[in-house]
């Protein structure tokens, strides 16, 4: 991945793009593309592995193994974001962009977080993200952040509930709107193990 000293190919930097005015989208090549969605599907599945692993072993190097996978996934997605901006679903794919999503949840940085929270927003908006990726980094960010959730995806592990919802008479409005299913038919999910 070849990044010309930080500029977009048009000789502006990306500090000059993200300057107030709109987001300019660097070209990724095929061949890129499809390298970005490989490392991404990649990370996902060692992040899995070794949660895995963890789970039929609950060993403090397993513990260990997972704190560096997720790290060193949250430093390569960092660069990709920096490099190319958010991978959305139309630059590399479903399961690449969610394999991202799912290396992003994992991150130690609620920084990094926050601004990709940003960026799946706006690539939700333009229609180049599914909308359920979008549900589940706000939320996220709202929990880690102590304020309660839109959609209602992040359960307490300790309690199984999910974590507090704003407004929750209209939740399975909005979840709707974003293409989840209802809270309910979630649970029932979770505690099935499906």
């Amino acid at each position: 991945m070849h990044d010309t000293a930080g500029e977009d190919g048009a000789g502006r930097s990306h500090d000059d793009i993200h300057d107030g005015v709109e987001e300019v989208r660097p070209v990724v090549v095929p061949a890129l593309a499809a390298a970005l969605a490989h490392e991404l599907v990649r990370r996902a599945d060692e992040d899995q592995r070794v949660t895995r692993a963890a789970h039929r072993s609950p060993t403090l190097v397993a513990r260990r193994r997972i704190t560096e996978c997720r790290r060193g996934n949250a430093e390569a997605l960092k660069t990709i974001v920096k490099r190319h901006a958010w991978p959305t679903a139309d630059l590399v794919g479903a399961p690449a962009s969610t394999a991202a999503l799912m290396i992003l949840l994992h991150a130690p940085d609620l920084d990094f977080q926050l601004a990709c929270r940003d960026l799946i927003a706006q690539a939700t908006a333009d229609g180049r993200c599914p909308a359920p990726h979008h549900a589940y980094i706000a939320d996220h960010c709202a929990v880690e952040l102590g304020q309660p959730q839109f959609y209602g995806t992040r359960v307490d592990p300790t309690t199984f509930r999910p974590y507090p919802v704003r407004q929750p008479r209209t939740l399975d409005e909005r979840r709707e709107d974003v293409g989840l299913c209802p809270l309910d038919e979630q649970m029932r999910a979770l505690r099935l193990g499906v």
